[in-house]
């Protein structure tokens, strides 16, 4: 009865957005150049306070340097499906629209809304060899460029370096080891992991596909079917339950729980993105480490911290790492020459600032100058990171650690980008069918193998509305 229900809703809502594809198609049919009044409009997805506040001194130094005038306004993620579809019904699309992740990417190109020559310039006349080559390649369709790449983050395996010590284990990089780990240190109280479970949060879909990808499992195979019910997504789905449910804690667990679990010191592993490093240093105060070391030592969590950036599972040939690239994408209404000059500018004068914003979550992409091959880098490398303290990078992790996350960009995989099923990645990405699986999965009310038959049978009505 479940199964029926959940999927009744999934095909209406499946309906709806073929119906909101259909609306955005129309419009585009439409539209074309802005008008050249060196005026333009900047959505950007940093829309947190201080950062909506660091971007626009940067984009108050190209008005200067231009005389374009750029009206920025800060939009958060989980609207901006929705927001793009009403500003595409009525004509008000912006020009540029910043930290747009890959799923929404192709949403937007799959519905006609994105100039792409803008980006082909862009990258050719900033030097394509200045960019990472994978960043390129899951950002563009064949030899068409969806945006120009900027920066990058990295899910991450956090784990208790000295606990792992103590007992003898070796880092948690392969399911068998993150396994024996989580059992061996699993106690009253201690979890052996934190791992996000909450059925309504694309987080859970982020931590579980980096998972599933180490076993070299897939959301859709060669022929573009969904391939859910494989066998090596049949064994990720037993593993994460294995870890969540058997060795984490019990109830819902979110981005928030997930993190203060592992800051006070119950829990011995914890699945999350990059941005946790700086937080985890205790540079941000309103997500300090809470142990019973770190009063008296707020860094003793980055010091004793092991991080693996890639895992690998028992049916893959190699280790895979999950992440997401953010673009500079244009609307197929910009102004074409001020939209060019103002990601010019960010790609280029205002690039160090921009991914200053948070480095520890916006690895630069674009590594360098033809002159200068690796300036980006470098100057990443030495940038700030923290909220209410601010230490350069290198000198809270140790140089191995920064050379992980800058490799992680050139070994990062994504479910869906590479076989062009990037509409249906994003599409995902707002109805949840796989959190909702992995909720209803580690609350005991389906098995793993029910799991990954629910998630397949719920992403496959969505790919079949999207046709």
């Amino acid at each position: 009865m479940r199964t029926k229900t959940l999927r009744s809703r999934m095909t209406a809502v499946g309906v709806t957005a073929a119906l909101g594809i259909g609306l955005l198609a129309g419009c585009a049919n439409g539209t074309g150049p802005g008008t050249p009044d060196r005026e333009i409009t900047v959505w950007s997805q940093e829309n947190l306070p201080d950062r909506v506040t660091a971007t626009q001194k940067v984009i108050n130094g190209f008005e200067k340097e231009t005389g374009i005038k750029v009206n920025l306004v800060g939009v958060d993620e989980a609207q901006m499906p929705q927001l793009i579809m009403s500003a595409a019904a009525s004509g008000t699309l912006p020009d540029v629209i910043g930290a747009a992740p890959m799923g929404q990417v192709w949403q937007m190109y799959t519905n006609g809304l994105l100039n792409t020559d803008i980006p082909k310039e862009i990258i050719g006349e900033l030097g394509r060899d200045t960019f990472n080559a994978n960043a390129l390649e899951l950002t563009s369709d064949g030899g068409t460029s969806l945006g120009v790449p900027s920066d990058a983050w990295l899910q991450l395996l956090v784990y208790r370096r000295d606990q792992f010590d103590r007992k003898n284990l070796a880092a948690p990089d392969t399911y068998a080891r993150a396994l024996a780990a989580a059992e061996a240190l699993t106690t009253k109280s201690n979890d052996g992991i934190s791992a996000a479970t909450d059925p309504s949060d694309a987080f859970t879909s982020q931590s579980f596909e980096s998972l599933a990808l180490a076993n070299d499992c897939q959301l859709v195979d060669d022929r573009h079917e969904v391939a859910l019910q494989s066998s090596r997504c049949e064994t990720a789905f037993s593993t994460y339950d294995r870890l969540a449910r058997d060795y984490g804690a019990p109830g819902t667990q979110t981005v928030d729980s997930t993190r203060a679990t592992y800051f006070a010191g119950r829990s011995s592993m914890i699945i999350w993105s990059s941005f946790l490093l700086d937080e985890l240093a205790g540079l941000r105060q309103d997500a300090l480490p809470s142990c019973a070391e770190c009063k008296d030592e707020p860094q003793y969590l980055s010091d004793n911290s092991g991080i693996v950036t890639a895992l690998k599972g028992p049916d893959a040939s190699e280790a895979a790492q999950f992440g997401e690239i953010t673009s500079w994408v244009t609307t197929k209404t910009a102004e074409t020459a001020a939209s060019r000059e103002f990601i010019e500018y960010m790609m280029g004068t205002g690039y160090e600032s921009w991914f200053g914003l948070a480095p520890e979550g916006k690895i630069p992409v674009r590594t360098g100058t033809a002159a200068e091959p690796d300036r980006y880098l470098e100057a990443w490398r030495h940038s700030d990171i923290g909220v209410d303290t601010r230490k350069p990078f290198d000198q809270v992790f140790p140089a191995s650690l920064l050379n992980q996350l800058a490799d992680g960009v050139s070994n990062m995989r994504r479910w869906g980008i590479t076989q062009g099923e990037g509409a249906l990645v994003g599409a995902t990405n707002g109805e949840l069918p796989v959190p909702k699986a992995i909720g209803a999965m580690t609350s005991g009310q389906l098995s793993p193998a029910e799991a990954a038959r629910e998630a397949d049978d719920e992403v496959a009505a969505l790919k079949k509305s999207l046709q």
